[in-house]
């Protein structure tokens, strides 16, 4: 057989490989889509959950998820980009560096069970946080932070060396060659690695159970001082989040319409994580154009 029907082989089988995985994203979509959207009304997005009786919501569930996910954001998008900055443009190339980025490896590929452990055992009990939302951004902020801080890196490497070269031809420091020049072109990419952690923290379950907690208290949505207790923005309080509700409502069995309720769930919860696929690529584009004017 000669090189174009070994090449025709190839790329038939390439093409049955990619079409496959499609269709199986589109079948895992599609299924949990019709199952749950049916349920999915204003009053499921805003009224709260019930145990006992039917017709409860994911009012207090979808709060506690975004607020969440503000929360773990602010706390490790600074730091994975001061990070991810240092790694690509200062660290000196010897062991320290590589055992560093060895570090970042192994914390990414770490479960998210052992992250909500360890979460449980630093951030509840030996910091005496509780199961709270502080603490449960904390342990998200140790599983997001070393694959944000690797997106940063590999952004800011992507980018041509010329363009460093020619920002210190033009007499700029070492600073602002790479705060006028690299990050700039760097920044859809970091973005979008930004809102794709985002995605993937907002869909997190095991790492929460064991920190923010199994449990939805009453909120006064009347009350938004940080400091009462009832508040929506007190971050010392439990929250179970969207995706915790989903594995408790099934565990448990009390609900009598736990099926429709996780289903509806479910359907809210892979609406979000694709909004955030595309708010990533919308944003990252528009960003791109607006840096560099292309």
């Amino acid at each position: 057989m000669d090189a174009k029907k070994w090449d025709k082989v190839a790329t038939g089988v390439l093409t049955l490989i990619a079409g496959l995985i499609v269709l199986l994203l589109v079948s895992l979509l599609g299924y949990i889509l019709v199952r749950g959207l049916p349920h999915v009304t204003w009053q499921f997005l805003t009224k709260p959950a019930q145990t006992f009786t039917k017709g409860g919501g994911i009012g207090v569930q979808l709060f506690n998820s975004f607020y969440l996910l503000i929360l773990a954001m602010v706390i490790s998008v600074p730091l994975s980009i001061g990070a991810g900055i240092y790694l690509a443009e200062y660290a000196p190339k010897n062991w320290v560096t590589n055992v560093v980025r060895t570090a970042i490896e192994v914390l990414s590929s770490l479960p998210s069970v052992v992250v909500g452990l360890f979460g449980f055992l630093v951030f509840v009990i030996q910091f005496k946080l509780g199961f709270s939302i502080l603490a449960g951004a904390l342990a998200l902020t140790v599983f997001n932070l070393p694959l944000l801080t690797r997106n940063v890196e590999d952004a800011l490497k992507s980018i041509h060396f010329t363009q460093r070269e020619a920002g210190l031809a033009l007499g700029l420091s070492r600073y602002e060659t790479v705060k006028h020049v690299v990050i700039p072109e760097a920044l859809p990419n970091i973005i979008t690695g930004m809102i794709l952690g985002a995605g993937r923290v907002f869909g997190e379950a095991a790492a929460l159970i064991y920190t923010a907690g199994q449990s939805a208290p009453s909120l006064d949505f009347t009350n938004w001082n940080p400091m009462y207790i009832a508040s929506p923005l007190n971050p010392l309080r439990p929250a179970e989040t969207l995706a915790v509700h989903i594995w408790k409502i099934n565990s448990e069995g009390i609900m009598p319409d736990a099926t429709a309720v996780s289903a509806g769930a479910s359907a809210v919860l892979i609406i979000a994580v694709l909004l955030f696929n595309w708010l990533a690529r919308v944003i990252g584009k528009r960003v791109y154009r607006k840096m560099t004017a292309a």
